[in-house]
């Protein structure tokens, strides 16, 4: 009798069978207590045998009671369910983030709940992922229109984006405006800036985690909607029959969007001129859960995504995307481990063709593997696993005097991790972990200490801060010819590279960097709170494109200088900077405002520069308000102003005569190679870019006999660029012409959801 229990569960959704995660566990008259992980799990440890009242509290919510009896030595696996609460919608993502603060570091951490994509202005009439992260802390896009995501010094390549634990080369349109991901189902994202975990590896610089949700396992319901951007139908369902509990042990859900811009821009938008929008992509995304009683699942789903681009007479920009794969979670009765893992196969091709005669082209397929174990304890959680990527790169590209690099190469990529989350005396969150990195096709391994830290001074006061070394195989490359890039292949480590950077020997072929990050959370009041973080990121090694190549490397030229020879070049880089973020939400009102100051450079060994995304200064203002007797109405605004991307200037032109044909060839009347003559990179900066988007929501309710039923339709009137700036979006260096971002942009959004 002297044995302890445990009491362990998981909390759901009782609408829709969805989990509940971060959800509050409390054992009545009893010093005991839980919340719940990502997947709603919790456990309660050191029970003694008797019999107890469980209460699940989570915001947004009903609470939930339910009797329990513990006896010696017995672990008890129980489900709760909890009624949305429609009233205490309001206070939902303050209050759920104020929880996540006092349990967990979070720093340099954002997570983005489905209600907050809605209170961005839509463009189009469609909430979309891409739009939300453009707010965020430290990130920095290309524009309305290109699409590439540059966070807190890092280029694209070096951030990791995950679906449901399979990585996404290209996660956005070129539009710009949309991701490939659909709002709807969407359950969490949370955005990784700087100093993340040892759970994460295979980047040196961000993660964007992207979980979707399950179908809904109590009754068939979907959406439709169509905009002049795009059209789109999802359904989802149970698959079989419910339990005792009311819901069903396997569900469906199945989406697809369609864009065609390209078509509806002649009609609604002429005053752009005709073919400037020439933008049509496709997304599918379908996924079916298997479920079982003791919480442990199987979920499956497949994807298929889209993209082409054609400007007439200037460029043409296509890519397509596929993959599927599978998560799981197996709860061991008699264990206090969980056990998680994901599997997946994808594959990503990109096509640029110009007029120079020039075509660029990428392609990446491969899989993952990943296998987790989280053993609970109080008050700390150990989590270890292991990683296995492997994938082949395909890449084409011509450097600034015109030499043609290609690559292909085969590469497997293994890991392991351990990591060690702890409370003590409720002030302090421990969390040091470690990470080992294998990279077979480079003869590479890496160690790599994390650390991260909080301290909660007092009930609205937190320091945190977090250290830690990354690495990655993976690398990008793109052409210094472009004023705005649109193109970003994919490349494996590359075999051959200089032995020197600088003053400093070349000793391994992985990229890596260093990161150091802190910062306070204060509680203004019950409403808002301030996030200041300051950081910087030492990129101790990249590799990246030699601009300056001009001969073989053979024999022949071996006489020559190596950055004249080799295809790749070694550079360092560091990126510093701070931002400041304030939070405040109401039942009606919702504000927030973001400045981040960056500073961004790269040395290749011979020089300095500032890359093409080095944004100094950046302000973001968004805004929502409810209104109405049932805040049926919603007002979205969101301002942004950036200080100009760097570029390379164009000094002059030249015919360049190649003499293919030996001393035959007659200078005098031979027709050479047009060529553009560059100044030195980065050193012109282009115009600040700002803009002002707007939206207006109203949401119509369907009654039945007096009662609300679960059927509903959106309408949304959303301007995008309300004063029509000039933001720069392209330009052609040979025929000089320029090709601006988005115009003033109005639209009708209908939505229908059953």
């Amino acid at each position: 009798m002297g044995q302890k229990g445990e009491i362990k569960g998981f909390v759901y959704n009782q609408k829709t069978g969805e989990a509940i995660p971060y959800s509050t566990i409390v054992v009545e008259d009893q010093p005991l207590g839980a919340l719940t992980d990502e997947y709603g799990y919790f456990t309660v440890g050191d029970v003694d045998p008797g019999k107890y009242r469980i209460v699940a509290i989570s915001v947004g919510y009903d609470s939930v009671v339910k009797d329990v009896t513990i006896r010696p030595g017995q672990r008890d696996l129980i489900n709760l369910f909890l009624t949305p609460n429609k009233n205490t919608l309001g206070r939902v993502d303050i209050d759920l983030e104020r929880k996540k603060n006092e349990a967990t570091v979070r720093i340099s951490e954002v997570s983005i709940s489905p209600k907050q994509l809605t209170q961005i202005p839509t463009v189009g009439g469609e909430p979309d992922l891409v739009q939300y992260l453009q707010v965020l802390p430290g990130v920095v896009f290309s524009g309305d229109q290109g699409g590439q995501l540059y966070i807190r010094g890092g280029s694209p390549i070096m951030n990791k984006v995950l679906l449901d634990g399979m990585t996404i080369y290209n996660p956005f349109h070129s539009i710009g405006l949309f991701s490939v991901f659909d709002t709807d189902i969407l359950k969490t994202t949370d955005v990784y800036s700087a100093g993340f975990s040892a759970e994460y590896g295979g980047r040196i610089s961000a993660i964007v985690d992207v979980q979707t949700r399950d179908g809904n396992r109590n009754q068939m319901s979907g959406k439709l909607n169509v905009n002049p951007f795009t059209a789109k139908a999802l359904i989802e369902g149970p698959l079989k029959s419910k339990d005792k509990e009311g819901k069903a042990n396997a569900s469906y859900i199945v989406s697809y969007k369609n864009s065609y811009l390209d078509q509806t821009s002649n009609l609604f938008y002429n005053y752009v001129g005709e073919n400037q929008l020439p933008y049509s992509f496709s997304d599918l995304y379908t996924k079916l859960s298997l479920n079982s009683k003791s919480g442990s699942f199987l979920k499956l789903f497949y994807f298929d995504y889209n993209d082409l681009v054609d400007f007439p007479n200037t460029t043409t920009y296509d890519w397509k995307s596929s993959g599927f794969g599978g998560k799981f979670l197996m709860v061991p009765q008699s264990s206090k481990n969980i056990i998680d893992g994901s599997f997946a196969y994808s594959k990503y091709n990109i096509d640029q063709i110009e007029q120079d005669a020039q075509p660029r082209s990428s392609g990446i397929d491969g899989f993952n593997l990943g296998l987790n174990f989280s053993y609970f304890m109080k008050d700390a959680k150990l989590k270890y696993g292991m990683e296995l990527n492997g994938f082949k790169t395909a890449f084409q590209i011509y450097n600034a005097v015109n030499r043609r690099i290609t690559q292909e190469n085969n590469t497997t990529e293994l890991a392991a991790f351990v990591n060690y989350n702890a409370k003590v005396q409720n002030r302090f969150i421990f969390e040091p972990g470690l990470r080992v990195q294998l990279y077979a096709s480079l003869g590479n391994s890496s160690w790599e200490p994390r650390f991260r830290f909080k301290y909660l001074i007092g009930k609205r006061l937190r320091f945190k801060m977090a250290t830690g070394l990354y690495s990655q195989n993976l690398m990008s490359a793109s052409s210094d010819r472009d004023v705005v890039n649109l193109f970003y292949g994919f490349l494996s480590g590359p075999d051959e590279l200089p032995d020197m950077v600088g003053t400093k020997p070349v000793t391994h072929r992985m990229q890596t960097a260093r990161h150091l990050v802190g910062g306070f959370e204060i509680d203004a009041d019950s409403l808002s709170s301030f996030n200041i973080e300051g950081y910087a990121k030492d990129f101790t090694q990249i590799t990246n494109i030699n601009r300056d190549k001009i001969y073989d490397d053979n024999l022949e030229y071996a006489d020559k200088p190596e950055y004249q020879r080799k295809d790749y070049v070694v550079e360092t880089g560091l990126a510093y900077g701070f931002d400041i973020t304030y939070k405040r939400q109401t039942d009606r009102w919702y504000l927030w405002l973001v400045y981040s100051y960056n500073n961004v450079s790269r040395n290749d060994g011979r020089r300095k520069y500032q890359p093409h995304f080095d944004r100094r200064h950046n302000i973001n203002v968004v805004t929502s308000y409810a209104f109405g007797e049932d805040k049926l109405w919603e007002a979205n605004v969101r301002w942004n102003i950036g200080s100009g991307f760097p570029f390379t200037l164009t000094q002059g032109f030249y015919e360049n005569l190649t003499f293919n044909d030996g001393t035959s060839d007659d200078y005098r009347t031979a027709n050479g190679d047009f060529t553009v003559v560059y100044d030195e990179i980065n050193r012109g900066r282009l115009p600040y870019y700002h803009r002002l988007d707007a939206s207006v929501k109203r949401t119509i309710e369907f009654r039945k006999d007096g009662k609300l039923t679960d059927k509903l339709m959106e309408v949304i009137l959303s301007c995008t660029n309300m004063y029509n700036r000039d933001n720069i979006f392209y330009f052609d260096r040979v025929s000089y012409k320029r090709i601006n971002q988005l115009p003033i942009l109005p639209s009708l959004s209908v939505s229908y959801k059953f």
